[in-house]
C-alpha cells in the first residue's frame, strides 16, 4: 500500500474572465499547500478563465505548454508537490474543459477531458471521449471533473475504479441559484449521493475541490459557486467538508491513508 499523505483543497476564489488575476492566486494556494506539508493539491475546476466564461475563445491554452499550464507546472516543480488543476484547454478549433495532474518534476502525469459536460456548455466545450489513471509516488491516481461524477450510473467514477484508481481527484465549479437558502436546504447531497457508493464499493478515496465566487456569464449568470469542498473516505462516509459560500476562499486539508480492500469474494480484490 502507498504510505500515507497529506492532501491539500484549494477552495479558491475565480474570477471569470480574469485569467491574470486567477493563476497567481493558484500559484500562491500551491505554494501554500506545500509549506503545510501537503504531498498533493487539489484546485478547481477552469480557475483560468471560469466557467463558461467567453474569454476562453481568447485566453485558453494548449495542454502541456500553453502559459496557464506551464505557469502550474513551474509552481509545482518549485514547491516538489503533485498539483491536479482544471484549466480551459485549447486544442486546434476546440475548446476543453481540462484538467491535469502534475507531478513535483513538473511533468504533466494525465490529462483529462470532461466527459458529462452540462448541455448549456456545449456551445463552448467539446466534450473528452477517454479516461486513464496515473500511477504515482501517492498511489494510482484518476481524473475527473465535475458532473463527471454524477454521469449515468455513477459510470465515469466506477470506470476509473476498475482501472485501479486508488484516489480520485475531481476539480470542481459547484455553484447554486441567487435565491438558494442554504439553511433549508444544506448544499451537498449530490456528491455525497455521487461519491459515497463508489468510494465504498471500490475502497477508493474521491476528492471534490470547487472554487467560490459568482457567475457572470451563461445560462447561469447570477449564479454563485460556494465551495463546500468534499473528501470521501473509501467507506463512502465524508473525511472533509469545506464551508459554503461565494466568500469562502480557504486551503483545507485529508490525511489519506489507504488499506488493502477486503476480499470480495469473487476473484477480484
Amino acid at each position: 500500500m502507498p504510505a500515507p499523505f497529506k492532501l491539500a483543497l484549494a477552495q479558491m476564489r475565480v474570477v471569470p474572465g480574469r485569467r491574470e488575476e486567477n493563476l497567481p492566486v493558484a500559484v500562491e494556494n500551491i505554494a501554500a499547500a506545500a509549506k503545510a506539508g501537503a504531498a498533493a493539491v487539489l484546485l478547481p475546476e477552469a480557475l483560468d478563465c471560469g466557467w463558461c466564461h467567453s474569454s476562453a475563445l481568447a485566453d485558453a491554452g494548449t495542454i502541456p505548454d500553453g502559459d496557464a499550464c506551464v505557469r502550474l507546472r513551474e509552481a509545482a516543480k518549485a514547491h516538489r508537490i503533485h498539483v491536479c488543476a482544471g484549466l480551459i484547454e485549447r486544442a486546434g478549433h476546440a475548446l476543453f474543459n481540462s484538467a491535469v495532474l502534475i507531478s513535483p518534476e513538473g511533468e504533466v502525469l494525465l490529462h483529462h477531458r470532461k466527459i458529462n459536460e452540462l448541455a448549456m456548455a456545449h456551445s463552448l466545450y467539446a466534450c473528452g471521449d477517454r479516461l486513464g489513471v496515473a500511477h504515482t509516488s501517492l498511489g494510482t491516481i484518476g481524473l475527473m471533473i465535475c458532473a463527471d461524477g454524477f454521469s449515468p450510473n455513477l459510470a465515469i467514477s466506477r470506470a476509473l475504479g476498475l482501472m485501479g484508481a486508488q484516489i480520485i481527484l475531481s476539480p470542481c465549479a459547484w455553484a447554486v441559484a441567487p435565491d438558494h437558502d442554504n439553511m433549508k436546504e444544506p448544499y451537498g447531497r449530490l456528491w455525497l449521493d455521487s461519491y459515497g457508493p463508489v468510494a465504498e464499493e471500490f475502497g477508493i478515496w474521491i476528492a471534490g475541490a470547487s472554487n467560490v465566487g459568482r457567475i457572470t456569464e451563461g445560462e447561469w449568470a447570477g449564479h454563485s459557486c460556494i465551495g463546500c469542498s468534499l473528501v470521501m473516505r473509501p467507506d463512502g462516509e465524508p473525511a472533509l467538508r469545506g464551508p459554503y459560500g461565494a466568500d469562502a476562499a480557504v486551503l483545507l486539508f485529508a490525511d489519506i491513508e489507504f488499506h488493502a480492500p477486503p476480499f470480495r469474494g469473487d476473484g477480484c480484490v
